[in-house]
């Protein structure tokens, strides 16, 4: 009979260090190959296997432990069977494993635990400097979705080999490079890191369960002790990002849903790693746009990382590549920052455009919303060309001195090097995928940054929180951010078009989840405010923060993508009706409606827009559309705007679309409402006000277009 199942496991009642144990397994079938891996939280492992493994009969195996495959304290067992003899033709599914814990007394002989490596005290050699110096962080992310949103327990072999290959970017890999900075005596260097919940989450399950090829057994024991070490200003070496729990694009969901997802966040970051997650945010997929900051304010963050290129588009007299780019030309609504004169064209590496030296540095983002209240946030940027490279692998990929270099010599050229607030960007990739995520980017690549910093005094490792506190923000740098985010999701255009894939076709699997989530939205928001169920509406607002994860968008096309929104809305309905009835029934439906971020075609009216192979004239005239729904019904949505600098406002109604022609059968969904503003409108700022039946007011963020 084939091997299937792990039928019990037989610990001893008592296990001393030094003396050996006897461990016994039921199984039931024969097992070509078992073996028995002894962790301990201190980073020991021992594997018990071939002669020291008997079939004792009746389905059992014995395993003998020798006195030095372990030591006192806590032993975490992993005992195994493969289902196949030859272990090269094995597959994820060819192992099943079960996970026990067993406390060891200590004793006289046996290998003794290893003490956690001390972290030593840094000294401050940072120092204002008059000759030009470049300094720089770096910032990896971390994330998996899940991939069912109404079973978060679906597994299979695909799903343990994404996790398997990425063993060492989710365990090992930053203790490693930040012990690199730390034996070379980089007293200020260190980097940011973005954890997803929903990563967390299936990694705790890992350790529980054995999944992910058993590599995530007490998988953050070496983020933890490195979570401690400290830069010479006391700060954090490796500063856990704020981050939204469910990775969702923060530019199109609404406020509250912002602050929540963080707010979860900031929870699981304290518990899994022992620090608080930082008040500096790597939002995901570094998407921003200048209506977040209220939200980032009030859910405790003070700083925000955004791709560098959204303030050099967002300048007067910005050089636009052409349709190389990637990106339309800026529309002139956002191009209202001063105009800078140090452009410059990096060579040896991918940059279509040019950048500015003299703007990479943080600043004062600044927004201002429909009621004239001004918000501001520090920003700090990631330089996108650097960064991309930086991804493919570092050295061998990015020439740090040779390209770096270009910008220093435009600043000695310029003469644009300020003391007082000296270039700083980031080098910002993912942490766990492709060259960036490599065993060979944490430790030879960071080798090498190290002596760079030790050796040439033009460029400088240094965490965010180091370079602020040294050299804080200019309180007269105060700019405008065009929308947008990184260059790997279609060029992270001001339209986030990745995120609107299809949108001009007949149906756009897009926007018919923005319309289903924008509909979930409103019936959580309004249980919520209803004080319904507390468990109920944690539940649900689970669900919503899950649907609202920027994966389900990203991969246009896919069924099990396309789906991901309306099963969890579906399910989330359904949990929800009698609640959902009584509130209704009722008449206390004191919520708003929920209004969708708007979005206007074409992106430039009057302008350019993308033609046959290059560009072509736009229609002057600007359609605005977005999604509105309330429980109570909509009554009226309204478009209001105003040119810059004016405080007259106009209006037009918008027009009631009916519901979005979904294909996936929503259990509710949210109508699209259009309106449409003639060519020479001129430069202005615009919001939707939307009413529902029982007088409920809410209102959008505002926008900016130009319609020429």
């Amino acid at each position: 009979m084939s091997f299937t199942k792990i039928k019990q496991v037989n610990l001893p009642t008592a296990a001393k260090a030094g003396e050996g144990f006897k461990v016994v397994i039921e199984v039931d079938g024969e097992i070509p190959f078992a073996q028995l891996i002894i962790r301990h939280a201190d980073g020991w492992e021992w594997i018990v296997k071939e002669q020291r493994v008997t079939a004792i009969g009746n389905g059992q195996y014995q395993f003998e432990v020798p006195a030095e495959a372990y030591h006192a304290g806590t032993a975490y067992l992993q005992v195994e069977g493969c289902r196949v003899a030859d272990l090269a033709e094995s597959t994820s599914d060819d192992w099943i494993s079960q996970h026990r814990e067993l406390e060891i007394e200590g004793g006289q002989n046996g290998h003794q635990p290893k003490t956690p490596k001390e972290i030593p005290e840094p000294t401050v050699s940072l120092k204002r400097s008059t000759k030009p110096v470049i300094y720089f962080a770096i910032h990896k992310h971390m994330h998996q979705p899940y991939y069912n949103t109404t079973d978060t327990d679906y597994w299979d072999g695909e799903k343990d080999d994404i996790f398997g290959q990425r063993g060492g970017p989710y365990t090992s890999f930053i203790p490693t490079a930040v012990w690199q900075y730390i034996n070379g005596e980089l007293g200020h260097a260190g980097l940011s890191t973005s954890w997803s919940g929903s990563l967390i989450e299936q990694l705790h399950r890992c350790n529980e369960t054995g999944r992910g090829h058993g590599a995530f057994s007490n998988w953050n024991h070496e983020l933890r002790h490195i979570a401690q070490a400290k830069t010479a200003f006391g700060n954090p070496r490796v500063d856990f990002s704020a981050f939204g729990y469910f990775h969702p694009l923060m530019p199109l969901i609404p406020e509250r849903d912002i602050i929540g997802q963080i707010k979860w966040h900031k929870k699981i970051i304290q518990e899994t790693f022992g620090v608080e997650a930082s008040d500096v945010m790597f939002p995901p997929e570094t998407a921003f746009q200048p209506h977040m900051i209220p939200a980032l304010r009030k859910a405790g963050v003070t700083a925000v990382m955004y791709d560098s290129i959204h303030h050099f588009r967002a300048v007067k007299g910005y050089p636009y590549a052409g349709p190389s780019e990637g990106m339309l030309p800026p529309n002139k609504a956002d191009q209202v920052n001063d105009k800078v004169d140090d452009w410059v064209q990096l060579n040896n590496i991918w940059a279509p455009s040019k950048i500015s030296p003299s703007l990479l540095k943080p600043c004062l983002l600044v927004y201002t919303d429909h009621e004239g209240n001004e918000h501001e946030i520090v920003g700090v940027p990631a330089e996108r060309y650097l960064g991309n490279e930086d991804a493919r692998g570092g050295y061998g990929a990015l020439q740090y001195e040779a390209v770096m270099g270009q910008i220093y010599d435009q600043l000695v050229k310029t003469g644009g090097y300020d003391p007082d607030h000296p270039p700083f960007f980031i080098l910002h990739s993912d942490g766990d995928n492709y060259g960036g995520g490599a065993d060979s980017y944490y430790n030879h690549n960071t080798s090498g940054l190290v002596k760079m910093c030790q050796n040439d005094p033009r460029f400088q490792l240094i965490t965010i929180k180091d370079y602020l506190h040294q050299f804080p923000v200019d309180s007269e740098n105060r700019v405008h951010l065009e929308p947008g985010s990184w260059a790997g999701a279609d060029n992270g255009d001001p339209q986030f078009t990745k995120w609107f894939s299809w949108a001009e076709k007949d149906y756009s699997p897009d926007l018919n989840s923005w319309a289903v989530l924008t509909a979930l939205q409103n019936v959580v928001y309004s249980l919520e405010d209803y004080e319904a169920d507390e468990d109920l509406v944690h539940e649900l607002k689970r669900l919503l923060y899950m649907a609202e994860t920027s994966c389900y968008w990203y991969w246009t096309g896919q069924d099990v993508w396309d789906h991901q929104v309306t099963n969890a809305t579906n399910k989330g309905l359904e949990m929800a009706q009698q609640a959902l009835k009584k509130l209704i029934i009722s008449k206390r439906d004191t919520t708003g409606p929920t209004i969708f971020m708007p979005w206007v075609r074409p992106a430039n009216p009057g302008g350019k827009d993308w033609g046959q192979g290059n560009l072509k004239d736009a229609p002057r005239k600007a359609t605005f559309l977005t999604f509105v729904h309330d429980i109570s019904g909509v009554k009226s949505v309204t478009l209001y705007y105003y040119k810059q600098g004016h405080k007259r406002r106009k209006k037009a109604i918008m027009e009631n679309l009916d519901i979005y022609p979904s294909r996936t059968n929503p259990a509710v969904i949210a109508r699209q409402y259009k309106a449409v503003l003639p060519a020479g409108t001129g430069n202005i700022r615009y919001y939707i006000e939307a009413v529902d039946k029982r007088g409920n007011v809410s209102h959008s963020p505002v926008g900016r277009i130009h319609i020429a």
